[in-house]
């Protein structure tokens, strides 16, 4: 399906400008209390807009959606503990490794044949990412935190692939951030919750539970339905791409030359796997 491919890249613009937003509001509130008011907003506003969904949730969909939702909670936390441990960076860097991971698990678990064509151009996105991101490099236990959450991402896009056709893409979602909700209510026993502190943050988080959540993994879920797992993980990976325009153009940001060739190389190594599949 023509749309999905570009639906898919409104939520990469979505993500891109939820991560400009965000800095600020994480300084003021705990990473784990705003993921859990993040998630568990989306939740109540998916079911109040339509209340029905409740009743497709069935024992099948509960097991998949729910195991999905374990693997994208999981992918966030750890590179949560893994930003706390290393440079911004480097975190974005290594958990834009699902590009290359993706691929890799969709041959291995969906036995799908990848071709040297679809590897270039994970190669030429990686590239890219390494160039929108790296300032140094050291390996520690950070970086490592963060490639286990590059897994889970990795593993999350696959799970979906196989699991949301034929079921239905609103109640799988709500399934999922539910259980994003209660991994971060997990993560947040040790210090306790506290709520967004002022109407600031409040409205980030009501932005990010809104449009960078709800509406963008209703998308994400109803896009894996009718394309692939490779192609998601590339058109994803311009997240990084947005968050960097959004950073000059609303953060008073500088864009270096490495930064601009690296979103160029970016945006080709998408703009290539999407052409050639349509073909």
């Amino acid at each position: 399906m023509r749309l999905a491919p570009w639906a898919l890249l409104c939520v990469s613009m979505a993500w891109g400008w939820a991560f400009v937003i965000m800095k600020d509001a994480i300084q003021r509130q705990s990473v784990n209390n705003f993921l859990f008011t993040r998630f568990s907003l989306a939740v109540i506003v998916m079911i109040l807009i339509r209340p029905r969904v409740i009743k497709l949730i069935d024992r099948d969909l509960l097991l998949r959606a729910g195991a999905t939702g374990v693997l994208l909670g999981g992918g966030y936390i750890f590179q949560t503990l893994g930003l706390a441990r290393t440079g911004a960076a480097i975190t974005g860097f290594v958990t834009g490794l699902y590009i290359v991971l993706t691929p890799l698990f969709a041959s291995l678990i969906l036995g799908q044949r990848v071709s040297r064509f679809t590897w270039s151009c994970i190669a030429l996105g990686t590239a890219g990412l390494g160039l929108l991101s790296i300032r140094g490099w050291s390996v520690g236990l950070g970086e490592l935190l963060t490639f286990i959450s590059a897994i889970l991402f990795a593993l999350h896009i696959i799970a979906l692939s196989r699991w949301s056709p034929g079921r239905d893409t609103y109640a799988m979602t709500v399934v999922q951030l539910a259980m994003c909700a209660i991994l971060a209510g997990i993560a947040s026993i040790p210090g306790g919750y506290a709520p967004p502190p002022d109407a600031d943050v409040w409205g980030v988080v009501i932005f990010t539970a809104v449009f960078a959540t709800a509406i963008a993994f209703i998308i994400q879920t109803w896009s894996q339905a009718h394309m692939s797992p490779i192609k998601v993980a590339v058109i994803l990976t311009m997240e990084v791409v947005f968050a960097a325009i959004f950073a000059v153009i609303f953060g008073g940001e500088t864009l270096s030359l490495q930064s601009s060739i690296g979103g160029v190389m970016v945006v080709g190594a998408m703009y290539l796997i999407v052409i050639r599949e349509e073909k």
